[in-house]
């Protein structure tokens, strides 16, 4: 499954790998692809072995210090 998430407030790749490490700590997840749109809404495509939460995706994005704006499954 692949899950698309746009976030807001990264700047930097700290915040990336902030991100990543938060959204990785899901059970499930076999990958995360952050493209950094500095200053603007960034892109997370998270690849899973089941259906996600978005909830729990929002979670661990604000455990990180960033808003989910939207996602897609």
């Amino acid at each position: 499954m692949e899950t698309t998430v746009n976030i807001s407030g990264m700047t930097c790749g700290h915040c990336v790998a902030s991100v990543i490490e938060e959204i990785t700590a899901i059970d499930g997840i076999n990958g995360v692809d952050v493209q950094l749109n500095k200053g603007g809404i960034s892109r997370a495509v998270v690849t899973s072995s089941e259906n996600l939460d978005p909830a729990e995706v929002s979670e661990a994005v604000a455990q990180a210090g960033y808003t989910v704006v939207s996602a897609d499954a």
